[in-house]
């Protein structure tokens, strides 16, 4: 029966036969455009076909031609010796870049963000998302809704090309357009030659010269410093673990800067650039980092032309050696601001978040140990180098020691990055901020994005530090603050902030790809199903790989728990 069954095989259609009688005239699957390939290698140059670069090379596709074809996919999949389904499943899991199938039509070579999380929500966006449709031809320009593009404090929001138009409205994207203004405005910052003149590379070369890393971790330790991207870890006792394993290591720098309402990386890094790189380079040396990797979020074009610019003076100067610094952009995709989702990207693969153990300081990048450090916390590891562990330490307020930069947004009066005691309460934010918008009254805040939920107005006398919040039911996070006014209902910005869940989930388990999605449902109906919003909410926290789906849960709880009057 079995040979009966493969001789019948050798006659179905697509079964490549040596002898006579029926076969394909060429192999399954899309065939290569020579056109399509003569573009791809002329925009790749003489650039290594390295794995890791799949991503890169995808934008620099995207680019050029304001889309992905399927024959530049299938070119590219040639040219770097890779399967067409593995080229087509990185491209399609990004948000940033647009796939584009035979006989479809590619999109407006202009296309238009408008970012639709929680500030922006509140201060407009929809409407103005509506006006742009309304008022713009759809086969010049397209008009899409976006997440976080990391400028609360300018609300509302929305990227024209690769400008962003801050407090946007539909007559400045009108103007914007008419002058072609679509490209990326460079901030003023401080430069390689002007931080240098304030004593900047001074403490890492005379480490290298000299220095102990051990002595280094203490003074880190010392200070107080933790993981500043939300998780709080002690920042010093990385450096061991991931020292504490043969080599070689890599340095890894989280730069997604994803959770909406935050927005302080990028204010640090659109000033002071410097600070942040000999922070990574002294966290570099201290564990003997083979090489460093910066990943930066594509919402960031303007930090990403300035770290370009000044990776190349540092290589210039001989500080670095060429390569050293590894610059990687993001393409759209929230989940890899968790660390193994970036470490999965950086690989050039789906930023799909990995099971653990191992844990990245044992196998990280290419599975070597990796040392994982957020933007700000690298800011403060040279500003603890240059000056001393007391400029944390010394700090105290509410039993809390140390400083925070709190990314402020919403119904306040000066939405701003606010460097106050790690103790400050919502209302000494709120007073920093210049008090609460004319004519809105404090009812409710989210403390650290939307994972963190939303607290109401009179729990007003929490510190908001590492550790305080988790009784409460909630976290501090990457302290991204919203302050929400009596104009505001916490249900629909509990809605906005699952809905933000349900779009950025990567999809690979089940509790997390399917719970936010139903959790959207459910949160519409006019009165909330609650004991089964619960329920959901617990295999939601219980089984999720990672922390997206661990915390999604929270708006939902805090809001059934504070504001059930409205719901």
């Amino acid at each position: 029966m079995a040979l009966d069954h493969d001789k019948q095989g050798d006659n179905r259609q697509g079964v490549w036969k040596s002898g006579k009688g029926k076969g394909r005239v060429r192999p399954k699957g899309r065939a290569l455009e020579d056109q399509a390939w003569d573009e791809i290698r002329a925009l790749l140059g003489d650039a290594p076909r390295r794995r890791d670069l799949l991503i890169e090379y995808l934008h620099l596709i995207q680019d050029e031609y304001s889309h992905l074809s399927a024959a530049h996919l299938r070119a590219l999949a040639e040219e770097m010796r890779l399967s067409m389904a593995e080229v087509y499943e990185v491209a399609t899991f990004y948000a940033h870049f647009d796939v584009v199938k035979e006989g479809e039509t590619p999109p407006p070579a202009l296309t238009i963000r408008v970012c639709d999380s929680l500030s922006c929500e509140m201060a407009g966006a929809q409407a103005l998302k509506t006006a742009l449709e309304d008022g713009l031809d759809p086969t010049r320009v397209r008009v899409m809704r976006a997440p976080c593009m990391g400028r609360c404090d300018t609300a509302p929001v929305l990227e024209l090309g690769h400008n962003h138009i801050d407090h946007a409205t539909a007559e400045k994207v009108q103007a914007a357009i008419a002058t072609n203004d679509t490209h990326t405005v460079i901030p003023s910052y401080e430069n390689l030659e002007k931080y240098n003149k304030s004593g900047g590379y001074e403490v890492l070369l005379r480490f290298r010269e000299s220095g102990s890393w051990e002595a280094v971790q203490q003074q880190i330790l010392d200070s107080g410093l933790r993981g500043l991207g939300g998780a709080g870890f002690p920042s010093g006792k990385k450096w061991g673990f991931v020292r504490g394993n043969a080599g070689p290591r890599y340095l890894a720098v989280n730069g997604d800067e994803g959770e909406p309402g935050t927005f302080k990386d990028r204010y640090y890094l659109e000033r002071t650039p410097h600070l942040f790189l000999e922070g990574m380079l002294i966290a570099a040396w201290a564990i003997e980092a083979q090489r460093c990797f910066i990943y930066m979020r594509d919402e960031y074009p303007a930090v990403i032309e300035i770290l370009r610019r000044e990776i190349k003076a540092l290589e210039d100067k001989g500080l670095v050696e060429k390569g050293y610094i590894d610059l990687r952009r993001g393409a759209g995709a929230y989940i890899c601001g968790e660390e193994s989702a970036m470490i999965e990207s950086i690989e050039g693969k789906r930023g799909i978040p990995r099971h653990r153990p191992p844990f990245v300081a044992a196998v990280g990048i290419f599975g070597q140990p990796t040392l994982v450090h957020n933007v700000e916390t690298l800011h403060w590891v040279a500003r603890i180098c240059r000056e001393g562990p007391e400029i944390l330490s010394s700090i105290q307020k509410n039993d809390r020691s140390g400083l925070r930069s709190y990314s402020v947004s919403g119904r306040v009066s000066q939405p701003g990055v606010y460097l106050l005691p790690a103790g400050s309460t919502i209302l000494d934010i709120i007073e920093a901020a210049g008090g609460m918008a004319e004519g809105h009254h404090f009812k409710a805040y989210q403390p650290g994005g939307p994972s963190s939920g939303l607290l109401p107005a009179s729990m007003d006398d929490i510190p908001l530090d590492f550790d305080t919040l988790q009784p409460h039911g909630t976290f501090i996070g990457s302290a991204a603050v919203v302050v929400l006014s009596d104009h505001d209902k916490a249900r629909d910005a509990a809605l906005n902030m699952l809905r933000f869940f349900e779009d950025e989930s990567c999809g690979q388990c089940t509790p997390c790809r399917v719970g936010c999605e139903k959790a959207v449902k459910l949160m519409q109906a006019e009165r909330w199903n609650q004991p089964l919003l619960d329920e959901l909410c617990t295999a939601m926290a219980d089984a999720s790989i990672c922390g997206l789906g661990q915390a999604a849960p929270n708006p939902i709880r805090l809001t059934m728990k504070h504001f059930a009057d409205e719901i």
